[in-house]
C-alpha cells in the first residue's frame, strides 16, 4: 500500500503536469492564429523626401505619406533632418 506521501506527490505531480499542458497549448494556438488586419486611414499620397540623423548619419527615404508635408522621423531619439528636396 503506499504512502499518503507518495499519493500526495503523484497528485501535485499530475496537476502540475496539466498545467504546463493548458499553457503549452494555449501558446501555441496564440502563436498559429493570424494577427487582425490594420484599420484603414485614408489613402497615402507619393513623396520623394529624404531624411538624414544630424548625430550618427543614418539615412531614410519617404516615399509615402498622408500628407505632401510629413512629420521628420525620429532616429537616436531627435528629429531627423531633411537633406535633399522633393523631386516632383
Amino acid at each position: 500500500m503506499p504512502s499518503l506521501g507518495t499519493l500526495f506527490g503523484f497528485l501535485i505531480a499530475i496537476a502540475a503536469a496539466a498545467f504546463i499542458l493548458k499553457v503549452g497549448v494555449g501558446l501555441l494556438r496564440s502563436m498559429g492564429t493570424p494577427l487582425p488586419a490594420p484599420p484603414p486611414e485614408g489613402e497615402l499620397r507619393k513623396v520623394n523626401l529624404r531624411f538624414r540623423c544630424s548625430i550618427c548619419g543614418a539615412e531614410a527615404r519617404l516615399t509615402a505619406a498622408p500628407n505632401q508635408e510629413p512629420e521628420p522621423p525620429r532616429h537616436c531619439m531627435e528629429d531627423m533632418d531633411l537633406y535633399a528636396a522633393p523631386f516632383e
